[in-house]
């Protein structure tokens, strides 16, 4: 029943019915009847396999084609040490993901200067503020649309939190990334490695 109820959840998040897992799955027991909740990890996991199904081989060049552009933006943003998470760093991208970069500067409007210097296309950019156990925080995110019609999020975070740990809230540990020298190793290397738990040479926690 578990497993019902994170395949439900799974499908109306790959249908952008559903955007945040909390909802999916609360949308997915009322659907259902069922009184149980699955994980976040559990729900991922049917997410993963339900793009595997519907997407096929296009995937895996969407994931390469991702971290490729990924790893252009980063190189215009070196000097902000920008790191890839997400999706596009796990390697769970599929159809409707978008790239996710972190960055670092006590100055949020230089990120997006040095993007328009790139030539990089801003669509759009906004202040978000969470509260995470109590605490408030808040960063500045730029919207990138690329040629590809792949859309790119960046967020701006102050330098202090540069090597402050952030617990992933889908698998749990540690949210590491992909450095600049990283995402370029990932793709010499192995460029569709999976980061997630119970793969081989997972590091993510």
């Amino acid at each position: 029943m578990r497993k019902r109820v994170a395949r439900e959840a799974a499908v109306l998040l790959y249908t952008s019915q559903e955007k945040e897992y909390k909802q999916a799955k609360r949308r997915a027991v009322k659907t259902l009847g069922i009184q149980i909740l699955p994980s976040n990890a559990e729900v991922a996991k049917e997410l993963d396999e339900f793009a595997e199904e519907m997407e096929g081989s296009a995937r895996e060049y969407l994931l390469l084609q991702m971290r490729r552009e990924a790893l252009e933006i980063m190189k215009a943003l070196r000097s902000f040490h920008p790191k890839l998470t997400g999706s596009v760093w796990r390697g769970t991208a599929h159809k409707g993901s978008d790239i996710d970069i972190a960055t670092f500067s006590s100055d949020s409007e230089a990120v997006p200067t040095q993007l328009q210097r790139g030539g990089f296309k801003i669509t759009e950019t906004k202040w978000i503020s969470v509260v995470k156990r109590g605490e408030k925080k808040s960063s500045f995110h730029i919207y990138l649309l690329l040629p590809s019609g792949n859309e790119v999020e960046i967020a701006v975070r102050s330098p202090e939190n540069m090597n402050r740990p952030e617990k992933c809230e889908i698998y749990g540990g540690i949210n590491r990334g992909l450095s600049y020298t990283q995402l370029q190793k990932v793709l010499e290397e192995n460029p569709l490695q999976k980061f997630v738990p119970n793969t081989p040479h997972f590091f993510g926690s």
